[in-house]
């Protein structure tokens, strides 16, 4: 690709990871280098598992916590965590033809990672490189930056009224 675009994924609804996974899946099939970047997200296995069986590399920054489900975390070390992260991320990002960050959009939402930070790291990205940035909140900065929107709304969720969350389809 002679200029790979950005694209954001984001909304309160369900299917923005899996947007992405299948969008990293199609693109390996056609033979193009992928990385799948995980953050605040702490399980492995599930859809990264079988990304690795498809020679798509795997990252996952363990440390960079989710406030949300971790309150009691150090804001200040999961900020430093978070801008490592990134820091290691723009060495490797030119050995890929497609890159997902999946939550990146969480990162400034929850304040891990400012504005101007993000749009820097952005503006810094390979030319050829397509680049998905998927979680809910993308600030209006991002979206007026990317040149690929979605947005995912949900309008009725099952796990609300009806059943639990399952392994396999919700997570």
């Amino acid at each position: 690709m002679e200029r790979g675009i950005i694209h954001i994924y984001t909304g309160d609804g369900k299917g923005k990871t899996t947007a992405s996974v299948g969008l990293a899946v199609r693109a390996r099939s056609r033979g193009l280098r992928v990385l799948f970047v995980q953050f605040m997200k702490e399980f492995h296995g599930g859809e990264t598992s079988l990304l690795e069986k498809l020679s798509i590399d795997v990252i996952r920054f363990d440390k960079v916590l989710s406030p949300f489900f971790h309150p009691n975390a150090d804001r200040a070390e999961v900020r430093r965590e978070t801008l490592s992260a990134l820091e290691e991320l723009k060495s490797r990002l030119g050995e890929f033809d497609l890159a997902v960050l999946d939550e990146f959009n969480c990162l400034l939402h929850e304040k891990l990672l400012t504005e101007d930070e993000a749009l820097d790291f952005l503006r810094q990205k390979p030319e050829a490189l397509e680049l998905v940035l998927t979680g809910r909140g993308a600030p209006q900065s991002l979206v007026d930056f990317a040149d690929h929107v979605i947005e995912v709304h949900e309008i009725k969720r099952a796990t609300d009224a009806r059943c639990k969350a399952r392994e396999g389809i919700e997570y």
